[in-house]
């Protein structure tokens, strides 16, 4: 099951860069804060003016900078480890 490949590595890969890719073609980058049985969660990379893609609004209201977003194993598309960070 590609869901059950995806949760192993993102276990492996906690506090590692990573670029995700979702079934509904967004691309977002962060580090891999916390993995659940279904789901990953990252804080993104970025200063405050470059979220990559979050923001304040939606599931962050309340938490301010730096919280951690989950997305669900089924929508993800592709998972890349960064090498490096920009």
């Amino acid at each position: 099951m590609v869901y059950h490949n995806y949760y192993l590595k993102c276990r492996q890969g906690v506090g590692r860069p990573v670029e995700i890719g979702t079934k509904q073609r967004n691309r977002h980058r962060g580090i891999i804060h916390r993995v659940t049985p279904n789901r990953v969660h990252i804080r993104p990379l970025g200063d405050v003016g470059n979220l990559g893609g979050f923001g304040y609004g939606g599931f962050n209201a309340g938490y301010g900078w730096g919280a951690a977003n989950g997305f669900a194993f089924g929508a993800i598309a592709s998972l890349v480890f960064l090498a490096f960070l920009w």
